[in-house]
């Protein structure tokens, strides 16, 4: 929220509109953050949200929300005066905004708008030039489609070098933690579960451990933690093909033949899939990391924890739920979470330690991070930290993750990182060795760092505190 207060403030200080683009996944809270950042602004302002309805029917809804707002315009269209164009609804809309009358304008899911009106850009484009860039106005367009989102601002495009970005992610492990009560540990876990969804932080409840969430999610066929992800899915991705690459990926087929062979899909449908999916965001394409190209080796991921942990256990079953057989659910989890776990957790690992970098003292010359493992599958490394990316001149260390309930990083978990170590391209026996553990260490494990889920959390949390 820090950034909009800043924005509009220099906007109204200015007396120069500001154009920002929100994105970020679907229910992560951008919708709420502008409403509450525009409800205790003390401004005017004005809330409309596309819906993708046919005709005249979002323009009539968009004259509307500024007739129910407060801005200095509502009071025209309360008596009578009705803009029958997109162009002219935004130059009234922006119509005696002042300094001491400052404007705010929320346009949310502006992609279903531009859906329905391909030609809302240049109209925005057009009035934002000739009017709205010298009022002291913030005007937000909100959208769940980052692709598109990111696309506003390309070369060519009507509002080109016109607008500002914002990315609101998910909440961080840390702030999930804070939320709900959680230790480091706990709230890693969490996080493996509900990804940064408020919605489903909110259902969590404050003081709940992890089966007790589950244990009522995954009975409750109206539960947040069931239904958000298929209303995201059917929304984001409703191809017949894209759910299909999905599931095979959730399921754990993360090499292209596998995909390949799990969905049935011509090598064409494929890659065009996997190519747009990940355009999107819901997928990520990782290749080894060291100092030797090996791009036939590549895995593709599901980006999202939340989408990966309902695709492996929820995808396909709730009707057993909706039966009242939720329990057999919670018996998959809780044979399958270790494995799970101990393979999910190397996402929010990865994403902390980069947070900590550049640390020469502890990482060397790693600015980058990554995993290795070899074509066989015989060789793998949780941790590669390196000088560039794709590929590194220079490996700064090589790490172990042993995510255990009850055993610490042992001298022989270390012993075994050690052997691994020469089969990374570009380590050596003077390479640092970094051991992440949620459990401790044992006192006589040869590692040169030592991380623990405190420490982890800690990293968010201290990337938070520099971004406000």
């Amino acid at each position: 929220m820090s950034l909009l207060r800043r924005r509009f403030d220099k906007a109204r200080e200015s007396g120069h509109g500001a154009l920002l683009a929100v994105r970020g996944r679907r229910r992560v809270g951008k919708s709420r953050l502008a409403e509450e950042f525009a409800g205790s602004s003390e401004a005017a302002y004005v809330f409309f949200t596309a819906t993708q309805q046919q005709g005249t029917d979002e323009l009539d809804r968009f004259i509307e929300a500024v007739e129910r707002s407060s801005a200095p315009a509502a009071e025209q269209m309360r008596a009578g005066l009705r803009p029958e164009t997109w162009e002219a609804a935004f130059e009234l809309a922006a119509e005696g905004v002042t300094a001491e009358q400052p404007l705010i304008l929320v346009i949310d899911e502006f992609p279903y708008l531009v859906a329905r009106e391909p030609g809302i850009e240049a109209v925005l484009q057009k009035v934002w030039d000739r009017r709205m860039q010298d009022r002291p106005m913030l005007v937000l367009l909100i959208g769940s489609d980052e692709a598109m989102m990111r696309a506003l601002n390309e070369r060519g495009r009507p509002l080109y070098d016109r607008l500002r970005e914002m990315v609101v992610r998910p909440l961080s492990p840390a702030a999930i933690g804070d939320l709900l009560g959680l230790d480091a540990a706990g709230a890693l876990d969490a996080h493996l579960v509900i990804g940064g969804f408020p919605v489903l932080a909110g259902e969590w409840e404050a003081g709940r451990k992890l089966r007790g969430y589950l244990t009522e999610a995954l009975t409750d066929p109206t539960s947040f933690f069931v239904v958000s992800a298929e209303r995201s899915l059917a929304a984001e991705f409703p191809a017949a093909a894209s759910r299909s690459v999905l599931k095979a990926i959730g399921s754990g087929s993360r090499a292209y033949s596998a995909i390949l062979s799990r969905t049935g899909l011509s090598a064409t449908t494929v890659n065009e899939t996997l190519e747009g999916l990940r355009r999107r965001g819901a997928v990520s394409r990782r290749a080894p990391y060291s100092s030797k190209v090996a791009p036939r080796t590549a895995l593709w991921e599901i980006v999202d924890p939340y989408i990966r942990f309902w695709l492996r256990f929820v995808d396909g079953q709730i009707d057993l739920i909706e039966r009242g057989r939720g329990s057999l659910l919670l018996e998959d989890f809780e044979r399958s979470w270790p494995r799970y776990r101990g393979s999910a957790i190397e996402y929010p690992v990865r994403e902390a330690i980069e947070l900590l970098l550049p640390d020469e003292a502890r990482f060397g010359v790693a600015r980058h991070l990554g995993s290795y493992w070899n074509r066989v599958g015989s060789v793998e490394v949780d941790l590669v930290g390196g000088d560039t990316v794709p590929i590194a001149t220079r490996i700064g260390f090589v790490g172990s993750i042993k995510w255990r309930s009850r055993r610490p990083f042992s001298r022989a978990d270390a012993i075994s990182l050690a052997v691994s170590r020469p089969e990374v391209p570009g380590a050596g026996g003077e390479t640092p060795l970094v051991g992440v553990s949620s459990s401790g260490f044992d006192d006589d494990t040869p590692l040169d760092v030592r991380l623990t889920a405190d420490d982890l959390v800690d990293a968010w949390r201290a990337a938070a505190s520099r971004a406000t």
